[in-house]
């Protein structure tokens, strides 16, 4: 398969960045875009030339740290997958693809399509986490959790803090992984202790670090890798109004 590139290259946050277009050849269907673009980059280091630079690391869909914008979508146009999991097969031979870093301010380039995506461990570590007692494994039974409360809790947990919901969203809002992380505690009652502080806390910082309101078009959950669901932001409101 053969395809023509137009990745944003960019020497840091400050400078001028642009699109730079490439052709490449000998691409297996079989192959995922990381594995295209390395081979890019192979092409690129034998011509003493700036390789693209790309956030990746497990290469399983589970870290998220791959993403990027291709063809107007995060993670690319396949749905419920990660940009490492995604197949070449999904592109036709001869296309053009667009690969882009997020957008959003919050996220601020730091060379090509790699960006600074630690706002959101600010705001994780701003409230979420519980307050346990040490020692031994407390008796499975002793605190009884409804099957439907554990389900939610479970799938709001997956989120991996990829940062697809804030580039999809033309408000650059980050409610989708917050609303995860707070609906993750807020349906089990250890969770239910520092509630209130957590909520508050969660959602002074994500507003600081300048990430926008939910625009309510649902962008977040339709890109979303791991199809958190919306209800998880109407909950975080709740809490929020609760807590006020």
């Amino acid at each position: 398969m053969k395809f023509t590139l137009k990745i944003w290259r960019q020497k840091n946050a400050e400078a001028k960045g642009a699109f730079v277009t490439y052709e490449i050849d000998d691409i297996s269907p079989e192959m995922s875009f990381l594995e295209m673009l390395d081979a890019l980059n192979k092409g690129l280091v034998e011509e003493n030339k700036d390789p693209v630079a790309f956030d990746h690391d497990c290469r399983e869909g589970i870290c998220g740290s791959c993403g990027m914008y291709i063809n107007g979508h995060p993670h690319g146009p396949v749905p419920a997958v990660t940009t490492c999991l995604l197949s070449m097969r999904h592109f036709r031979d001869g296309e053009t693809i667009t690969v882009e870093p997020w957008r959003a301010k919050p996220f601020p380039v730091i060379k090509d399509l790699m960006v600074d995506r630690s706002a959101l461990d600010k705001i994780q570590t701003a409230g979420g986490f519980i307050s346990v007692n040490t020692g031994s494994a407390p008796e499975a039974n002793s605190i009884l959790v409804k099957k439907h409360d554990a389900d939610e809790a479970f799938n709001s947990g997956i989120c991996i803090g990829c940062g697809a919901c804030v580039a999809a969203c033309k408000n650059a809002s980050a409610m989708l992984f917050v609303s995860a992380k707070i609906s993750q505690f807020a349906l089990l009652p250890q969770g239910r202790i520092e509630a209130k502080e957590r909520v508050r806390s969660m959602v002074e910082k994500m507003d600081d670090l300048g990430f926008g309101n939910c625009s309510n078009t649902g962008a977040c959950e339709a890109e979303c890798p791991k199809q958190i669901k919306l209800t998880n932001i109407a909950r975080l409101k709740r809490e929020f109004y609760k807590a006020l």
